[in-house]
């Protein structure tokens, strides 16, 4: 699952791109609890189910009948999950016969006392017909996932005309025993049969095949779909809409498709296109074949993560929708697409036998991310996003560096999906591959995978596949990464003198950690590497260098997640630029020169990656006075396009700052641009500089403006709206992207629902407002909620005469 929370740090205005955990929970009567894998007494075998909806309800009407066997101990009796239902009976199956049995339910757990006592490996198949009521259960979700009532009708009466009628399910972790009984554990594997009967209008998807199809009589249609190969009941899916399908194929013929709304038809390959390139890359990478018999992907409205993996068929959150002014800019769900798709090897072919282990899912999908960069664009991009990583876990702070990455203790299982088991965890999975090679990395991952097909697994398994693979012991590469927190913090000096270069690490944490590290020591371009093991409080490494050393790079490969004070000099940084290659050597020199104001940053205008072009550009807003003569020349050429939307908007936004009158023509041209990005930095410097003529254009470009621009234009329009262009301006505001822009735009939209008279106008534009604070999860609601008070102060002091609208804005407000 890839949980997508944009959270807005006020204080440091970066975002944080994870699920993060929920608040501060005052009890901690849960640091005590071992979280156990579960228990096995009787082991799934096969589910077949036989589903009808209720859409006047949000019903679903069940039939199933799920097969088991005991897991070693005889028993005669079978617990299932199965929350929130009616049950209306409950038989044993004898051939095509039933024989009911007893049972106690307490609407959570279905105790079935079975007919007589069962052996190892002797099967038997329960009959259960009842009803699925989703919207009564109440199960606590997580600060990602809003609630965990598995099966989730999308405006199923048609009353809003804005949105489509929608069924989908979300299991993970274990919510799909609300729409059917199962044993709900991760640990759990089963095949899978299911009859779905839907208004035939309608398309459906679930695991596995579409076998067959058959007409009713009564207007509706049964879909017929089956899962041969077993996988864990929490990816059991279903999904139900008007959509179309847009198909393609894999060079052995296997099929992958992309469910979408018919809108989107035309821009489908070029959101999901990429599909089968990503899995050659996969199979190339882990030397196993997909494993499943299809691959699709459907999109589903108001859902409540991110995305997920759901064998055979992901699910994506709506997010994933773009148009073609949108992909302009690049494909902002590339790498969910990435994520969810390895998931199918990690997570699906090999399973997280417990949500303490859930590393073996989210780290590997994580990391396949940065593997398909490199696979399809280039060490730079998956460096790049390996940096994320680690900037994303660093700057989590104490919440993240307290928790292990296989985590035994946890207030709840949900909590487990956070930036330690995503960004961390894909962080140490690349110093891992470092440390024993690519070669050995890539096999074993295959014998990984090989050995635990179609079973769950622990770390310990991936550890030993990495120990048989390699011949080296890796306890303590396991101990330190995967069961244990934290991560080393380094102070690295330098001494030259005698023909000698000494390296001193200092680790500045009370753990002390152990460290393979390559040190490349550079005379001009020519580089000796050595490679050393830091695990004391203090090392010195000193090595024989006739002359001083133009540059000493520690960690050579940049692959350690640490966080660290290198301290070298300007011209170290000046000569890194120029000799060492990777992403991060040229990351780290740029970095310094904008720190420290150097005119060196400039060079990445001329970085062969576009990535850092941008930091680059982005690093000379910050410092204006470094743009003058050749480097703002340069500026200007970006700034007048090119093949990279985002670098040509960047460059804009340096011009933005400028404030001069000469770019107007410029900023007038460029807001044409087919790139939302580039069009909405061209209007910013138009507004800036000729806010009449910015306000005449707002309203031409708003109805068909997105991202900054369609940010920007709200803004300006609201300035000067009136009560008739409600409608208009809630929806930019509603549809505003989560991130800082849309909390600095809640205050504009908070000015202009103080100017309004009607009181329902004015209450529904406060929700709004709070459905957008109410995403960000309580731990850094202590940086955003003063700007939401101050937006809700304006319109309580405007609207003071009103004391029942200023009573309700207040009660949201408490």
């Amino acid at each position: 699952m890839k949980k997508y929370m944009f959270v807005m740090l006020a204080m440091s205005s970066c975002f944080i791109l994870n699920a993060q955990r929920r608040g501060n929970n005052t009890d901690t009567a849960w640091k005590k609890i071992y979280r156990a894998s579960a228990t096995k007494i009787n082991d799934l075998v096969h589910t077949k189910l036989d589903v009808k909806f209720d859409y006047d309800k949000s019903y679903l009407y069940g039939k199933e009948w799920v097969t088991l066997k005991p897991h070693f101990y005889p028993t005669d009796s079978l617990s299932l999950d199965a929350k929130g239902m009616d049950i209306k009976e409950i038989s044993i199956m004898k051939g095509v016969s039933k024989s009911p049995l007893k049972y106690t339910y307490d609407g959570m757990m279905l105790n079935i006392h079975l007919d007589r006592t069962y052996k190892e490996g002797e099967k038997y198949t329960v009959y259960i017909d009842y009803t699925s009521k989703p919207n009564e259960v109440k199960a606590q979700g997580s600060a990602a996932i809003s609630d965990a009532k598995g099966l989730y009708f999308i405006n199923p009466k048609g009353e809003d005309k804005t949105k489509p009628a929608q069924i989908w399910t979300q299991g993970e972790t274990e919510a799909n025993s609300v729409w059917f009984p199962t044993i709900d554990k991760p640990n759990q594997k089963t095949t899978e049969e299911i009859y779905m009967t839907v208004p035939a209008k309608y398309v459906t998807l679930s695991n596995g095949l579409l076998v067959s199809q058959k007409k009713n009589a009564d207007g509706t249609r049964t879909d017929y779909w089956k899962m041969d190969l077993p996988h864990a009941p929490y990816l059991f899916f279903m999904g139900v809409g008007e959509y179309s399908i847009i198909k393609d194929h894999l060079k052995n013929g296997k099929e992958v498709a992309y469910y979408v709304e018919k809108e989107y038809a035309t821009v489908a390959r070029k959101i999901f296109g990429l599909t089968p390139a990503m899995i050659e890359c996969f199979e190339k990478l882990t030397g196993v074949p997909f494993p499943w018999a299809k691959y699709d992907q459907i999109v589903g409205r108001d859902y409540v993560s991110g995305a997920m993996e759901n064998t055979t068929a992901t699910l994506h959150q709506e997010s994933a929708y773009q148009n073609a002014r949108q992909l302009v800019d690049g494909n902002r769900w590339e790498d969910v697409i990435s994520h969810e798709l390895f998931h199918q090897w990690f997570g699906d072919y090999v399973t997280t036998e417990s949500w303490s282990n859930i590393t073996l899912n989210e780290s590997f999908a994580d990391y396949g991310e940065t593997l398909w960069l490199q696979c399809h664009y280039g060490n730079d991009y998956g460096d790049e996003h390996i940096e994320g990583n680690r900037r994303s876990y660093i700057s989590g702070g104490q919440g993240n560096a307290q928790k292990d990455l296989v985590r035994f203790y946890y207030h709840d299982k949900e909590d487990v999906f956070d930036g330690v088991s995503y960004p961390k965890g894909g962080a140490i999975l690349h110093m891992l591959r470092n440390y024993v090679s690519d070669d050995a990395f890539f096999k074993s991952l295959n014998k990984y995978l090989t050995d635990n097909k179609f079973k769950s697994a622990e770390a310990h398994n991936l550890r030993l596949a990495f120990e048989e693979v390699t011949g080296k012991d890796l306890n303590w590469f396991f101990n330190q990464w995967y069961f244990s927190n934290g991560h080393p913090k380094l102070n690295i000096n330098y001494n030259y003198g005698n023909g000698t270069t000494q390296v001193i690490v200092e680790q500045k944490t009370d753990k002390t950690w152990k460290l393979p590290v390559a040190i490349d020591i550079y005379n001009g371009a020519n580089k000796t590497r050595y490679q050393v093991w830091v695990q004391n409080k203090i090392d010195t490494f000193t090595f024989n260098t006739p002359t001083k050393p133009d540059l000493v790079n520690f960690d050579g490969d940049k692959t350690l997640l640490v966080d660290k004070t290198d301290n070298k000099t300007a011209d170290n940084f000046i000569h890194q630029w120029k000799y060492a290659p990777l992403y991060m050597d040229r990351y780290e020199a740029l970095n310094y020169f904008s720190k420290n104001k150097m005119k060196e940053l400039a060079e990445g205008l001329n970085d062969k990656y576009r990535g850092l072009k941008e930091f680059t550009l982005d690093k000379l807003a910050d410092n204006t006075s470094l743009v003058t003569g050749d480097v703002l020349t340069k500026v200007e050429k970006l700034a007048n396009g090119g093949s990279d939307k985002k670098v040509t908007a960047a460059a804009l936004d340096i011009l933005v700052k400028m404030k001069d009158k000469k770019y107007v023509p410029l900023f007038v041209k460029m807001v044409n641009d087919s790139s939302y990005t580039v069009a909405g930095a061209a209007f910013e410097g138009l507004n800036d500089l000729d806010p009449d003529d910015a306000f005449k254009a707002a309203k031409g470009l708003a109805s068909d403006a997105k991202g900054k621009l369609g940010q920007l234009i709200t803004g300006v329009i609201m300035a000067k709206a009136t009560e008739a262009d409600f409608d208009f301006i809630y929806n930019q505001y509603k549809n505003a992207p989560l991130n800082e822009a849309k909390l600095q735009l809640s205050a504009t939209f908070a000015s202009y629902l103080a100017g309004l008279k009607d009181a329902a106008k004015i209450k529904k534009g406060v929700e709004a407002i709070m459905v957008f604070r109410n995403v960000i999860p309580e731990e850094y609601r202590g940086f955003t909620d003063p700007s939401f008070k101050q937006a809700f102060s304006k319109i309580t002091a405007a609207k003071s005469d009103n004391k029942e609208l200023v009573d309700y804005i207040n009660g949201l407000i408490k």
